[in-house]
């Protein structure tokens, strides 16, 4: 970080900050251009780049530019270890053990190696290495505060061995097996003929009424739960369509009554078409029952469902 950077400033002048948002982004997209071909960018033209980074870091005052400039230079350093990698030294490459072993001299790891070569006792002379001393050197070329970085993989890798297992052979029992029932356009026929035919007796029966009915003294039948949901279904195509009203009086019952269809007239004029979602359990079937004292459905009880099996009706 630069010596002379400005504090935390939240009420920055907006034109500054996209001004050096804009150069944090140009220096980043320079870097990200020439990362895959090294040889087009010397070690002179990141070494510049670093330093417009450096000027620009003089007017960092809010998190999000102070950012720009932490992902920069992640970049940078990366960058700048791939071309240390591919360094050439005379006729051959950078040598990594060589650099670490000048780098140990610098900090007197070889005043130990000659003091353990002349017999002494080793707990006596080792010292832990002078990193102070590399420390300042490295301070003369940047005060920036080093990053943590992450070893790539495990210590040590441990082959697994895969385990095995024979899976026993399911024998199924072909008296079993059974086809896959199939449904044929009449069998569709008839379900859309059933359901007009179960609406329209709705329908009749609250035209009977002659007048607003609780919803659920109309559609209970407190001997079939799952009658009860299909008459709720059955209600739904015709408050669909506009023939019955469902409104929840000031007492808070909800009833329906038969009404007069609405045309585009008067859709033209304002009226709308609302939905709403009924939960509808068995608990809420049964207190709805012990309410209302149901002890007998208003729409009669249909005969259950025939299933067509192998060609065959059965009850």
């Amino acid at each position: 970080m630069a010596s002379n950077s400005a504090p935390y400033d939240p009420d920055q002048d907006p034109e500054e900050r996209r001004v050096v948002r804009k150069g944090y982004r140009t220096l980043a997209k320079s870097v990200e251009e020439h990362q895959h071909n090294l040889n087009e960018y010397s070690a002179q033209q990141l070494t510049d780049q670093v330093k417009k980074a450096d000027e620009l870091f003089n007017r960092v005052k809010g998190p999000q530019e102070a950012t720009l400039d932490s992902a920069f230079l992640l970049m940078a350093s990366n960058m700048g270890a791939q071309k240390a990698r591919a360094m050439k030294s005379g006729s051959g490459s950078f040598d990594i053990d060589d650099f670490v072993s000048k780098l140990v001299t610098f900090m007197g790891g070889a005043k130990q190696l000659d003091d353990d070569s002349d017999g002494e006792d080793s707990e006596e002379n080792h010292t832990s290495l002078e990193w102070d001393r590399i420390g300042r050197r490295a301070l003369a070329k940047s005060r920036r505060v080093p990053a943590m970085g992450f070893m790539l993989g495990p210590l040590s890798i441990e082959q697994k061995k895969r385990n095995i297992t024979k899976r026993a052979k399911f024998e199924k029992d072909k008296a079993d097996m059974r086809a896959p029932q199939e449904i044929k356009e009449e069998d569709i026929a008839r379900a859309e003929n059933e359901t007009t035919k179960n609406v329209a007796t709705l329908e009749a029966l609250l035209v009977e009424e002659e007048g607003p009915v609780n919803l659920f003294e109309f559609v209970i039948n407190p001997n079939d739960f799952a009658q009860s949901v299909e008459n709720i279904f059955y209600l739904s195509f015709l408050i669909r369509d506009g023939k019955v009203a469902l409104e929840t009086q000031e007492d808070g019952q909800v009833v329906i009554y038969i009404c007069e269809q609405p045309g585009d007239s008067d859709y033209m004029q304002g009226l709308k078409k609302r939905q709403i979602v009924l939960e509808f359990d068995k608990a809420t079937w049964q207190r709805a029952k012990e309410v209302f004292k149901i002890t007998k459905s208003k729409i009669p009880q249909r005969p259950p469902a025939r299933t067509k099996i192998g060609g065959k009706w059965y009850g």
